[in-house]
């Protein structure tokens, strides 16, 4: 079975797993305040452009949504997100068992605008029993989405002026933001992300890490006491090192942050044009490394004989939409075979 639904099947970058080895039985301090950690925040730091930016390293996505979310809000406050958004459909209630609602804006294709956060902060704000309600008090948005659509520059700067006009912050979830940093038509860079968000993570755990996110948090009013919500939820990693270590993998001067990532995009544009030649629809316009074809049911169950892939939706009695994605390790001849058998079937 030649395996195309998710981006974190394999293991990690061997030159990841060298340093890993070479640093076993070095003897450091704990919980991330050793000297690897250091150097992967000096390295990400010059990413950023940013001298002055927190980061922090926690080990997988959930954790560092909840840990965010959980230090900025007040019991009485929710984060707004899309109704696609992950800490919406793919966290277990991650958000509300920490006692947070989730204030929804509907989306179909991940997304939500500047308008839709003005209109929902407004008609809170404007509420004259607005102390009954759920106060907003956090945008939290991921780029790429769940459906791998992507912001552009100036989708979030506009977002982030309806945030600083009702003095909340933007939370931008980044678990695949390599993938889309490396998407065709992208127009962000990581200094963009570290200047036009309050907080956000650089994913490491979907883009050749064994685990790892570094969150990233820019707003002054955001990073006092940080690490005491860290450990309250369970991420301050006693052998922290291990996160700092794969970080310098990933963005010392081999930037293979942006080189796995790009051969990543590199297959899932071939995937998405030998389905665009067949004659496939796509449920959504994804520039990324996840592609939705809408694949008759028929050829969905032979392609499903040689090929692991994502249920997405029904669309209709006779389709189904699907998820293929590529990764960081997606071996190119496993897509020559996927595109061969691709022209087989339809």
């Amino acid at each position: 079975m030649i395996r195309f639904e998710c981006d974190y099947a394999e293991g990690a970058l061997p030159e990841i797993l060298d340093l890993l080895v070479k640093t076993n039985m070095e003897q450091t301090p704990g919980y991330s305040v050793d000297v690897y950690c250091d150097r992967a925040r000096q390295l990400i730091k010059e990413e950023l452009q940013s001298s002055d930016a927190d980061i922090h390293f926690l080990v997988g996505g959930t954790q560092a949504n909840k840990t965010v979310i959980q230090s900025v809000l007040r019991a009485h406050q929710g984060a707004v997100a899309a109704s696609t958004g992950h800490i919406n459909t793919h966290e277990s209630g991650t958000i509300e068992a920490g006692g947070h609602k989730v204030l929804t804006i509907p989306s179909d294709d991940g997304k939500i605008t500047a308008q839709q956060v003005k209109d929902l902060l407004h008609g809170h704000f404007t509420d004259p029993t607005m102390e009954h309600t759920v106060q907003p008090g956090i945008v939290y948005i991921s780029n790429p989405t769940e459906n791998g659509t992507m912001y552009n520059k100036a989708e979030l700067e506009a977002l982030r002026a309806v945030c600083d006009e009702y003095d909340i912050p933007l939370f931008l979830d980044g678990a695949r933001m390599g993938y889309g940093l490396a998407a065709p038509d992208n127009d962000l860079t990581l200094a963009d992300y570290a200047r036009i968000c309050n907080v956000f993570y650089i994913g490491a755990t979907k883009v050749g890490a064994l685990f790892g996110e570094a969150v990233v948090i820019s707003d002054n009013k955001l990073k006092k006491d940080f690490r005491y919500h860290i450990k309250q939820n369970g991420g301050l990693l006693a052998k922290g090192r291990l996160l700092g270590i794969q970080f310098i993998g990933l963005f010392d001067e081999r930037k293979l942050y942006y080189k796995v990532s790009q051969h990543a995009i590199a297959q899932a544009m071939r995937i998405k044009t030998a389905f665009e030649e067949a004659g496939c629809k796509f449920r959504y316009d994804s520039p990324t490394n996840q592609q939705f074809p809408i694949l008759p049911n028929d050829i969905m169950e032979k392609l499903g004989e040689k090929y692991a892939f994502s249920f997405w939706e029904k669309v209709d009695e006779n389709h189904t939409c699907v998820r293929f994605c590529t990764s960081w390790a997606t071996d190119e001849s496993n897509v020559d075979k996927l595109i061969e058998d691709i022209k087989a079937v339809f």
